[in-house]
């Protein structure tokens, strides 16, 4: 899994500090000017219109996605039960 985030994004910082990502099997793509495969990464998932909207994202295993920090969350809670 993949979790789209941005630098000064309080939501992406919420998801970040209070999870164990590593644990959980989810990598952390950083959106901005200073990471172009980040941006490719996410293009390639079509999530682009999304992340102009809303961060952050996460992106299963199975292509799908999750966006915003409440929904994420709740599925990462389920994860760790």
């Amino acid at each position: 899994m993949t979790l789209f985030t941005k630098e000064d994004c309080e939501k992406c910082e919420y998801v970040k500090d209070n999870f164990d990502l590593t644990s959980l099997g989810v990598s952390i793509e950083t959106l901005g000017p200073e990471n172009p495969d980040a941006l490719a990464h996410l293009a390639w998932h079509g999530l682009v219109t999304v992340a102009e909207k809303m961060l952050p994202i996460l992106v299963l295993d199975d292509s799908t996605h999750i966006a915003g920090a409440l929904k994420i969350k709740k599925y990462l809670k389920a994860l760790e039960h």
